[in-house]
Protein backbone atom coordinates (compact mmCIF):
# COMPACT_ATOMS: atom_id res chain seq x y z
CA UNK A 1 0.00 0.00 0.00
CA UNK A 2 1.16 3.21 -0.80
CA UNK A 3 1.81 5.95 1.60
CA UNK A 4 -0.04 8.92 1.19
CA UNK A 5 2.17 12.19 1.01
CA UNK A 6 -0.88 14.62 1.27
CA UNK A 7 -0.83 17.99 2.62
CA UNK A 8 -2.60 19.52 5.97
CA UNK A 9 -4.19 16.31 6.70
CA UNK A 10 -4.98 17.26 10.55
CA UNK A 11 -6.58 20.66 11.70
CA UNK A 12 -3.38 20.90 13.66
CA UNK A 13 -1.18 20.75 11.16
CA UNK A 14 -2.59 23.37 9.00
CA UNK A 15 -2.64 26.15 12.02
CA UNK A 16 0.88 25.19 12.48
CA UNK A 17 1.85 25.93 8.67
CA UNK A 18 -0.03 29.16 9.29
CA UNK A 19 1.52 29.73 13.14
CA UNK A 20 4.92 29.33 11.94
CA UNK A 21 5.17 30.45 8.20
CA UNK A 22 2.25 32.38 7.01
CA UNK A 23 0.72 34.66 10.17
CA UNK A 24 4.35 36.20 11.21
CA UNK A 25 4.77 37.16 7.19
CA UNK A 26 1.89 38.56 7.35
CA UNK A 27 1.13 42.59 6.82
CA UNK A 28 -0.78 43.97 9.62
CA UNK A 29 -3.09 45.25 6.99
CA UNK A 30 -3.92 41.84 5.55
CA UNK A 31 -4.43 40.90 8.82
CA UNK A 32 -6.82 43.44 9.45
CA UNK A 33 -8.96 42.04 6.72
CA UNK A 34 -8.77 38.57 7.11
CA UNK A 35 -9.97 39.04 10.66
CA UNK A 36 -13.10 41.29 9.61
CA UNK A 37 -13.86 38.89 7.07
CA UNK A 38 -13.97 36.09 9.23
CA UNK A 39 -16.86 37.79 11.28
CA UNK A 40 -18.31 37.86 7.78
CA UNK A 41 -21.51 35.28 7.12
CA UNK A 42 -19.97 34.41 3.99
CA UNK A 43 -16.30 34.11 5.20
CA UNK A 44 -15.54 30.82 3.46
CA UNK A 45 -15.55 33.12 0.72
CA UNK A 46 -12.01 34.92 1.47
CA UNK A 47 -9.10 33.98 0.00
CA UNK A 48 -7.02 31.37 2.73
CA UNK A 49 -3.59 33.35 3.72
CA UNK A 50 -1.50 30.38 3.01
CA UNK A 51 -2.53 30.38 -0.41
CA UNK A 52 -2.03 34.19 -0.54
CA UNK A 53 1.15 33.96 0.90
CA UNK A 54 1.86 31.46 -2.49
CA UNK A 55 0.51 34.24 -4.70
CA UNK A 56 2.67 36.45 -3.41
CA UNK A 57 5.69 34.29 -4.15
CA UNK A 58 4.59 33.97 -7.69
CA UNK A 59 3.89 37.75 -7.86
CA UNK A 60 7.67 38.58 -7.04
CA UNK A 61 8.84 35.34 -9.07
CA UNK A 62 7.03 36.34 -12.09
CA UNK A 63 8.26 39.84 -11.44
CA UNK A 64 4.57 40.93 -11.87
CA UNK A 65 3.78 44.18 -12.92
CA UNK A 66 0.35 44.31 -14.77
CA UNK A 67 -1.94 42.17 -12.88
CA UNK A 68 -5.63 41.75 -12.99
CA UNK A 69 -7.82 40.00 -10.68
CA UNK A 70 -11.44 38.30 -11.40
CA UNK A 71 -13.68 38.58 -8.75
CA UNK A 72 -13.42 40.12 -5.28
CA UNK A 73 -14.91 39.86 -1.99
CA UNK A 74 -13.45 41.42 0.77
CA UNK A 75 -10.45 42.51 -0.80
CA UNK A 76 -7.68 40.75 0.60
CA UNK A 77 -6.48 39.19 -2.72
CA UNK A 78 -6.30 42.33 -4.29
CA UNK A 79 -4.38 44.37 -1.42
CA UNK A 80 -1.96 40.98 -1.47
CA UNK A 81 -1.32 41.88 -5.61
CA UNK A 82 -0.93 45.75 -4.59
CA UNK A 83 1.03 45.50 -1.77
CA UNK A 84 3.68 42.94 -4.07
CA UNK A 85 4.14 44.46 -6.85
CA UNK A 86 6.71 46.78 -7.51
CA UNK A 87 5.73 50.50 -6.95
CA UNK A 88 5.63 50.86 -10.92
CA UNK A 89 2.89 47.98 -11.22
CA UNK A 90 -0.40 48.82 -12.12
CA UNK A 91 -3.78 46.70 -11.37
CA UNK A 92 -5.32 47.19 -15.11
CA UNK A 93 -8.10 46.18 -17.19
CA UNK A 94 -6.44 45.45 -20.37
CA UNK A 95 -2.90 44.51 -22.39
CA UNK A 96 -0.61 42.11 -21.86
CA UNK A 97 -0.77 40.78 -18.58
CA UNK A 98 1.89 39.41 -16.10
CA UNK A 99 -0.35 37.99 -13.63
CA UNK A 100 -4.15 37.22 -13.17
CA UNK A 101 -6.14 36.17 -10.09
CA UNK A 102 -9.51 34.04 -11.02
CA UNK A 103 -12.01 33.96 -7.81
CA UNK A 104 -15.39 34.54 -9.31
CA UNK A 105 -18.77 32.53 -10.55
CA UNK A 106 -17.50 29.32 -11.20
CA UNK A 107 -19.42 28.52 -13.89
CA UNK A 108 -17.94 30.83 -16.36
CA UNK A 109 -13.82 29.93 -15.33
CA UNK A 110 -13.51 28.01 -18.62
CA UNK A 111 -15.26 31.24 -20.16
CA UNK A 112 -12.63 33.35 -17.93
CA UNK A 113 -9.76 31.20 -19.31
CA UNK A 114 -9.98 31.52 -22.72
CA UNK A 115 -10.35 35.11 -22.57
CA UNK A 116 -7.27 35.28 -20.21
CA UNK A 117 -5.67 33.38 -23.19
CA UNK A 118 -5.76 36.55 -24.98
CA UNK A 119 -5.06 38.94 -22.04
CA UNK A 120 -2.00 37.10 -20.86
CA UNK A 121 1.69 37.42 -22.02
CA UNK A 122 3.50 33.78 -22.96
CA UNK A 123 5.31 33.01 -19.34
CA UNK A 124 1.92 34.96 -17.32
CA UNK A 125 0.63 33.00 -14.76
CA UNK A 126 -3.22 32.79 -14.36
CA UNK A 127 -4.01 31.34 -10.50
CA UNK A 128 -7.91 30.01 -10.11
CA UNK A 129 -9.06 29.50 -6.64
CA UNK A 130 -11.73 26.96 -5.41
CA UNK A 131 -10.05 24.31 -7.89
CA UNK A 132 -10.83 21.43 -5.23
CA UNK A 133 -14.54 22.93 -4.03
CA UNK A 134 -14.37 22.15 -0.45
CA UNK A 135 -12.81 18.51 -1.56
CA UNK A 136 -16.75 17.30 -2.98
CA UNK A 137 -14.77 17.23 -6.40
CA UNK A 138 -13.35 13.53 -5.12
CA UNK A 139 -16.63 12.72 -3.72
CA UNK A 140 -19.14 10.43 -5.16
CA UNK A 141 -21.77 12.64 -6.36
CA UNK A 142 -24.36 10.83 -3.78
CA UNK A 143 -22.60 12.20 -0.64
CA UNK A 144 -22.41 16.02 -1.65
CA UNK A 145 -24.85 18.60 -0.39
CA UNK A 146 -27.28 19.77 -3.06
CA UNK A 147 -26.33 23.32 -2.90
CA UNK A 148 -22.83 22.26 -2.89
CA UNK A 149 -23.22 19.94 -6.74
CA UNK A 150 -23.64 22.69 -9.02
CA UNK A 151 -20.72 24.73 -9.00
CA UNK A 152 -18.99 20.91 -8.10
CA UNK A 153 -19.95 20.46 -11.42
CA UNK A 154 -18.71 23.48 -13.11
CA UNK A 155 -15.14 22.90 -11.32
CA UNK A 156 -14.75 19.23 -12.04
CA UNK A 157 -15.38 20.12 -15.99
CA UNK A 158 -13.10 23.18 -15.27
CA UNK A 159 -10.32 20.30 -13.85
CA UNK A 160 -10.62 18.49 -16.77
CA UNK A 161 -10.58 20.90 -19.10
CA UNK A 162 -7.42 22.48 -17.87
CA UNK A 163 -5.63 19.06 -17.39
CA UNK A 164 -5.69 18.55 -21.40
CA UNK A 165 -5.39 22.43 -22.38
CA UNK A 166 -1.66 22.30 -23.21
CA UNK A 167 -1.19 26.04 -24.17
CA UNK A 168 -0.82 26.09 -20.53
CA UNK A 169 1.34 24.54 -17.86
CA UNK A 170 -0.65 23.56 -14.72
CA UNK A 171 -0.32 22.52 -10.59
CA UNK A 172 -2.83 22.31 -9.00
CA UNK A 173 -2.51 22.54 -5.16
CA UNK A 174 -4.28 21.63 -2.12
CA UNK A 175 -3.96 25.05 -0.53
CA UNK A 176 -7.34 26.84 1.24
CA UNK A 177 -9.91 24.91 -1.17
CA UNK A 178 -7.71 24.02 -3.75
CA UNK A 179 -5.41 26.38 -5.98
CA UNK A 180 -4.63 25.94 -9.58
CA UNK A 181 -1.47 27.58 -11.06
CA UNK A 182 -1.44 28.27 -15.22
CA UNK A 183 1.78 29.49 -16.71
CA UNK A 184 1.28 30.52 -20.40
CA UNK A 185 3.49 28.83 -23.09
Amino acid sequence: MASSKGLLQSRELHEYVLKTAVYPREPEFLKEIREITATHPLSIMGTAPEAGQLIALLLKLANAKKTMEIGVFTGYSLLLTALTIPQDGKHENRGSFDFAFVDADKVNYQKYHERMLHLVKVGGIIVYDNTLWFGTVAMPEDSVEEDMKPNRAHIIEFNKFLATDNRFQISQLPLGDGITICRKL
